[in-house]
């Protein structure tokens, strides 16, 4: 994660969470995670807080669908709202 400067330079302002009653499994599994990605579970749980709050914009959604090479046939969003539509007024 690379830290966010504001204009004059210094660091932004950051926050201290806490998470409580963590079942062990789940901390087990995340301290593996950690290890496998080379970091600290501090360091992993921010970068999955990190991705959790990214919201992508239409281009990007769009630039992944393209990437990955998903491609919907035309009128194919329209069939399937309606369909979804007509399936509840019944």
């Amino acid at each position: 994660m690379v830290p966010y400067w504001i204009y004059n330079g210094a660091m932004a302002k950051t926050v201290t969470l806490s998470v409580k009653n963590v079942p062990a499994d789940l901390a087990k599994r995340l301290k593996e995670r950690a290890a496998r990605h080379n970091r600290s579970l501090q360091g992993e749980l921010l970068e999955i807080l990190e991705q959790a709050g990214h919201s992508m914009s239409l281009d990007d959604i769009a630039a992944l669908a393209k990437r990955l090479g998903l491609k919907g046939e035309a009128g194919e969003s329209t069939r399937i709202i309606r369909e979804d539509r007509d399936a509840r007024s019944r």
